[in-house]
């Protein structure tokens, strides 16, 4: 499906937008790995929706601006964003570290909301449940560590950009993960506390098989967000939307049409 590729002044920042479909409009947030492409699971969501794909202040071909200090900066820049483009009565998609921008706006304001989905979600602690530390893998072992089919890995290592422009990206994308996540490693000590605040209907998504941040989170994020439901995805890594993309949109425009029709 054609899509179109803009860059929006948003608070003062050069943001790159790709965006493509029609229907109601769905913003997606997405991981520290940043938004370089338009991915098959964005057509498949652009057959029934408007899907909205900013890369974050920081990341990939937007702007670092000053006001970039932390999430909860990036949650109010969202808020913005949604007055940006005229949203209302919107979808919000985020995974990981969009994931954790996402909860972070919804705490805040989910008035505009139709529904939220939280795909693996940084963001909280959970005691007694391990996760390794990212940023101490090389982005080689970050990739195989993403998927649960190794081989999905093994195709996308070699593709890694070799070029100037293309590393100087990838170490945007992580240094602008690690100023965000650093300390306390890739959550807020205070979000828990706050989670209960959301009243939009939310579907927590996870891999069964999620090396980064481990599926026995899910239940954790459950239990904080009132009424949210809970569904994992098996045989699959931490990106459900890309490792297992056809059960990832069934599950998510399956539960927007229960909850939102």
């Amino acid at each position: 499906m054609a899509y179109k590729e803009t860059v929006e002044t948003i608070a003062g920042c050069r943001t790159r937008v790709m965006r493509g479909g029609t229907g109601e409009p769905l913003l997606f947030l997405h991981g520290a790995s940043g938004a370089p492409v338009w991915l098959p699971f964005m057509d498949m969501l652009a057959e029934r929706f408007d899907v909205i794909v900013p890369e974050h202040p920081g990341f990939g071909g937007s702007d670092d601006p000053e006001w970039l200090d932390n999430l909860a900066d990036l949650s109010f820049f969202y808020l913005d964003a949604i007055d940006h483009f005229g949203l209302d009565r919107l979808h919000l998609a985020g995974t990981s570290l969009g994931g954790w921008i996402a909860a972070e706006l919804a705490v805040r304001d989910c008035h505009r909301l139709r529904s939220l989905t939280l795909v693996a979600p940084a963001g909280i602690h959970v005691k007694g449940v391990k996760k390794p530390d990212m940023f101490m893998w090389s982005p080689e072992e970050t990739i195989r560590r993403l998927y649960f089919d190794k081989s999905i890995a093994e195709r996308i290592i070699p593709t890694l950009p070799t070029d100037e422009a293309g590393q100087l990206v990838l170490l945007r994308n992580r240094l602008a993960t690690a100023k965000l996540g650093w300390s306390p490693r890739m959550y807020s000590p205070h979000l828990h506390k706050w989670l209960h605040r959301i009243a939009t209907p939310t579907l927590v998504l996870w891999g069964s098989e999620d090396e980064l941040l481990p599926a026995a989170y899910g239940p954790a994020w459950r239990d904080l967000i009132p009424g949210s439901r809970l569904v994992v995805i098996g045989e699959c890594g931490h990106l459900p939307h890309v490792e297992k993309a056809s059960a990832f949109v069934g599950a998510m425009t399956s539960f927007i049409r229960e909850v939102a029709p």
